[in-house]
């Protein structure tokens, strides 16, 4: 099986970026989180990103590293692994220049040459000690996990993730898919994660499903189906440049890929961790060192108190599991 890596990143000191923002929006605004410093700004920790892919996933295809045209100066371009993809390679041209991840990431499907087996990251998503690919796809087919979650719709992520779940419900009957499914909704490796599916087994309709932020595995064909069925929804949407309430989100077609039987029940949260630096920074340096998790996830917040400083001692604890240059860098 081929399977590729999709990564994100950009780098909001870059002066052209800067111009395309204060064009569309004006300024920062850390008390927006659709226009907050730590939505756009880079960690300083990419090498380690690509070292650990390197390391402890020499098995991958193409990595298909997704920007607006930016590049670190110390990217080996000439990788054979190496795709650079700039926003207009493959998102629509009228809808850039973009600064909406859900907009960058619902298009996933037309990045050229992309295999159909792929893994999606943020660049704040590590590998940090040796992994398969059946961590992510056995017999063809992704690996995830099937539960429910409470979704209040108070923030803005949360507003999105139920407008996820009104095109699921149009499209898929509730009892029939967990009728047919029982086994990989009810699968006892989900632990406390499943009660709520349990709980809500009398209702009619599909809420929220849990949504663990990390690396997360597709089928292209997915993506190519639920825009078949809902093109001029997810078309409305591209106009938002900005996040915005009424976005869709990649959660979209995980759930849908769920809900038509394509992933294999895994209980994604047994080997991935994603650590807010805000409360848990302690922790999350402690995790790399180590190696307590397959894959981390060092979620930034525009609040942090000492970043700079923080960022030091998480790049100290990268550089000791991976302290060699990988052939990604010149």
């Amino acid at each position: 099986m081929e399977i590729d890596f999709v990564v994100t990143w950009v780098d909001m000191n870059d002066p052209k970026w800067k111009k395309d923002f204060a064009a569309y929006s004006g300024k920062i605004d850390n008390k927006k989180n659709e226009v907050s410093e730590a939505r756009f700004r880079d960690h300083g920790l990419l090498k380690y990103w690509f070292r650990g892919v390197e390391k402890f996933a020499p098995w991958v295809r193409k990595i298909h590293f997704v920007t607006c045209g930016q590049h670190p100066e110390w990217l080996n371009l000439n990788h054979p692994k190496l795709q650079l993809v700039n926003h207009e390679d493959y998102i629509p041209n009228q809808f850039l220049p973009v600064f909406n991840s859900s907009l960058i990431e619902i298009y996933l499907h037309k990045i050229p040459n992309l295999a159909e087996h792929f893994v999606y990251f943020n660049d704040d998503f590590f590998i940090i000690k040796p992994i398969t690919q059946e961590r992510f796809f056995k017999n063809g087919l992704p690996n995830d996990i099937a539960a429910f979650r409470m979704n209040f719709g108070l923030s803005l992520w949360s507003k999105c993730l139920k407008n996820n779940i009104r095109l699921i419900n149009k499209h898929f009957d509730k009892k029939e898919v967990l009728e047919r499914d029982r086994d990989k909704w009810y699968d006892e490796s989900y632990g406390s994660r499943g009660r709520l599916t349990k709980q809500l087994s009398f209702y009619n309709k599909f809420v929220t499903l849990r949504t663990p932020h990390n690396a997360q595995p597709y089928l292209k064909s997915t993506f190519e189906e639920v825009w078949e069925k809902e093109g001029q929804e997810l078309t409305a949407m591209s106009r938002h440049r900005f996040r915005s309430p009424n976005d869709y989100t990649q959660e979209l077609f995980r759930t849908w890929q769920i809900c038509k039987s394509n992933f294999n029940s895994y209980n994604t949260y047994q080997n991935t961790k994603m650590f807010p630096l805000l409360f848990k920074a302690e922790k999350a340096i402690k995790a790399i060192k180590e190696q307590s998790y397959s894959l981390v996830c060092i979620n930034d917040n525009e609040h942090m108190r000492n970043y700079e400083q923080t960022m030091a001692r998480v790049e100290q604890a990268f550089a000791s599991i991976l302290p060699e240059k990988s052939s990604f860098e010149i």
